[in-house]
């Protein structure tokens, strides 16, 4: 099955995940303009009691500087954008930001930790296509028979809620049953690992840790420069701090107090996204990260590293002997 028409014509086959605090507007707009899709948590748009609806101004500066673009560049348009919405019980703002995303015809909505159709039929009603989170094939089937359009698969390695199978088994027991849409996510921070995602039979790579070492992400200073100085050793996968297991940066969990090849065991009943979080305020400084970062090397412009993205693309699309040309046409 060929991919939705809004996603036929991207600079290079790939989505920047929904970074938890760290994607934010001025992120988005880098990722939309250089050609690849741009997204973010609904959550990440906090207001305090009494204040505007920040999801709401979000929206409208994203819509609006996409259209300068386009108006400026009408031979390079912008790529769309994407919405996370967190699926989960806690999340008392998901029927809020879902109205909120519907008036803005958000093109493509990407939801986590849960599968509903409510939400599927939302994004259906003006247009909108929606992804949804998976880690096994289980979840997959729940989610394409609730309405999903696409899935996306988060294998082992991956940053934040990972799941723990080998993205060769995931993708081929999906691809078994499932000709649509269908991203990988898990250790993907380099060019040729976009093509290698194609290879498997996935259609785009979801690519997160590389973006939050990007000057345009919502992460303070250490956090950028602990990923540039970690490899895949550095990693942790545990339940400890939201209930359900992740990717953490090691560095990160010793700074906390804590050993992080001996840490506890948390249950799913931790998680909390009724404040906006899904970390108890004492984990606020326990970093999230995929094993891939070992691929960062420096804190550049998002619009930098996906220039990079792209030549090591087309570099491995030509070590293979593939046709050459635009990663755009490369990609279709």
């Amino acid at each position: 099955m060929a991919l939705p028409p809004i996603l036929q014509n991207l600079r290079i086959p790939a989505v920047g995940a929904p970074l938890f605090i760290v994607s934010n507007p001025d992120l988005v707009i880098a990722q939309c303009t250089s050609g690849m899709v741009g997204s973010f948590p609904a959550l990440n748009a906090r207001e305090q009691e009494g204040e505007p609806i920040e999801l709401d101004r979000w929206l409208n500066r994203i819509k609006e500087e996409l259209d300068r673009h386009n108006q400026a560049n009408p031979d390079r348009p912008a790529a769309p954008y994407a919405v996370n919405q967190i699926v989960h019980r806690s999340n008392a703002r998901l029927q809020r930001d879902l109205d909120i995303c519907v008036k803005h015809e958000v093109p493509i909505m990407i939801t986590s930790l849960g599968a509903r159709e409510e939400v599927n039929a939302a994004a259906h009603s003006y247009g909108g296509i929606t992804f949804h989170d998976i880690i096994n094939n289980r979840f997959a089937n729940k989610a394409i028979e609730k309405g999903a359009d696409g899935l996306i698969a988060v294998a082992a390695g991956a940053g934040g809620h990972a799941g723990t199978l080998s993205p060769f088994a995931l993708i081929q027991e999906i691809r078994e049953w499932f000709d649509g849409p269908l991203l990988l996510s898990g250790s993907i921070a380099r060019g040729d690992s976009i093509l290698a995602a194609q290879a498997m039979g996935a259609d785009l790579a979801y690519i997160g840790s590389a973006f939050i070492a990007t000057e345009e992400a919502n992460a303070v200073d250490g956090y950028k420069e602990m990923i540039t100085e970690s490899g895949g050793d550095d990693i942790v996968y545990t339940n400890l701090f939201t209930g359900v297991h992740g990717n953490y940066l090691k560095g990160a969990v010793r700074n906390a107090g804590m050993d992080p090849d001996n840490l506890e065991t948390s249950d799913a009943s931790a998680m909390n996204f009724g404040g906006g979080t899904s970390k108890p305020r004492k984990w606020k400084d326990i970093w999230g990260a995929g094993q891939g970062v070992g691929a960062v090397k420096s804190i550049p412009k998002a619009a930098v590293l996906i220039d990079r993205l792209e030549r090591e693309y087309l570099a491995a699309r030509e070590r293979l002997g593939l046709s050459s040309g635009s990663s755009r046409a490369a990609a279709e």
